[in-house]
């Protein structure tokens, strides 16, 4: 199939025909040029009007440094032949140049347009006043200087289409880590549950007519089991949706209760308005996962939640009264977790434990949503 015709590439809008407007500065000397000075600057010009498309069309390309001399070269002619005021037309050049990444090619060609620019005017010197070589200094220099805005420009243009296509990098894959742990956990805890709750349902089936009393214990133990895994599932539901620290304090008490440890929560409950939803979800995340750690591993019938506001944050500490660490034991992939979380919002973990029992302190800054001082 044939390609549809384009004036210009559809990627850079109407930008191409606003620079277009210029071009009735040209057309107006040239419509005052007579006889073989109109044939040659009639030429040039249409030769400078296809160069001009053809830069952005081979914009990338090898051939734009070709496109590019050439209409330089244009330039020179019209304002050598038609008239000096057409050294004006190399504002065009000027954005061109800007386009190069290259640095070698960008002072090169720079350069190359510098003296473009000067031969008109020096061959001329002599033919204008005093007060056309101030009015016409100023628009050389710009035209020396504005390829440098230019490259900038694109230089900034093309880091924040990197930077934008690297944070939708760094989203697909948190979502895809997020999707390995949550599958991680229902393998490693729930699979391990449900299984050992289908075993000793088949155990009470088989007791439940040769030693009742053993029955009802093992499914009580059924039913400490499932809660167990009520929990965890909960854990996995709030790991992927926001939860505030006012909710996680609520849903702390409600686990500590199932596993009959007391809980005691002091300090300033409140209200956190004033933390970010992403500070308070991590900050919730960490003392939730503390909190199963109480349910799981610390043999522990009385747990303490303290908050405090401090002078640049918010601390929570956590404490439980089991048997705690020993000196043998490495902390696991929750402690861990929970220092990842953490310092995702410049927060710190801090953990003391012995045999009176556990102690975790989590620490995390604030900072204002809003200028202060009414700035």
């Amino acid at each position: 199939m044939l390609q549809r015709f384009e004036l210009f590439p559809k990627r850079y809008g109407i930008y191409p025909y606003i620079w277009m407007i210029y071009l009735a500065m040209p057309i107006y000397y040239l419509w005052n040029a007579q006889g073989l000075d109109l044939y040659i600057g009639v030429t040039v010009f249409i030769l400078f009007i296809l160069t001009y498309r053809q830069l952005y069309m081979t914009s990338g390309s090898s051939a734009f440094s070709y496109w590019l001399g050439l209409q330089m070269a244009v330039v020179l002619v019209l304002s050598l032949v038609i008239d000096p005021n057409m050294f004006f037309l190399g504002f065009f050049s000027a954005n061109f140049i800007g386009w190069y990444t290259d640095r070698r090619k960008f002072r090169r060609f720079l350069l190359l347009f510098a003296i473009v620019q000067t031969i008109p005017i020096a061959v001329n010197i002599e033919e204008f006043t005093a007060e056309q070589l101030l009015f016409l200094t100023p628009f050389y220099l710009i035209m020396l200087v504005s390829p440098y805005g230019i490259r900038t420009m694109l230089d900034r243009q093309q880091l924040e289409a990197k930077l934008d296509e690297a944070n939708q990098h760094i989203k697909e894959l948190i979502k895809r880590e997020e999707r390995m742990r949550i599958a991680r956990d229902l393998h490693d805890t729930m699979g391990h549950t449900l299984s050992l709750i289908t075993l000793k349902s088949e155990l009470v089936t088989k007791l439940i007519t040769k030693n009742p009393k053993r029955a009802i214990q093992e499914a009580r133990e059924i039913e400490r089991t499932s809660r167990a895994a009520l929990r965890e599932v909960r854990q996995l539901v709030s790991d992927m949706r926001a939860i505030s620290i006012g909710e996680a304090l609520a849903d702390a008490q409600e686990m500590l209760k199932s596993a009959d440890i007391v809980l005691q929560i002091t300090g300033d409950l409140g209200p956190y308005g004033d933390v970010p939803d992403l500070t308070q979800n991590m900050a919730s995340l960490c003392m939730l996962e503390a909190v199963t750690n109480v349910v799981k591993h610390s043999g522990a019938s009385q747990s303490l939640i303290h908050l405090e506001r401090t002078h640049d944050g918010v601390q929570i500490t956590v404490r439980d009264n089991g048997h705690g660490m020993t000196s043998t034991e490495r902390p696991g992939n929750g402690l861990k977790g929970m220092s990842e979380r953490l310092g995702l919002i410049d927060g710190s973990l801090r953990m003391t434990s012995d045999a009176g029992g556990t102690i975790l302190v989590f620490s995390f800054p604030l900072i204002a949503s809003e200028p202060q001082g009414g700035v």
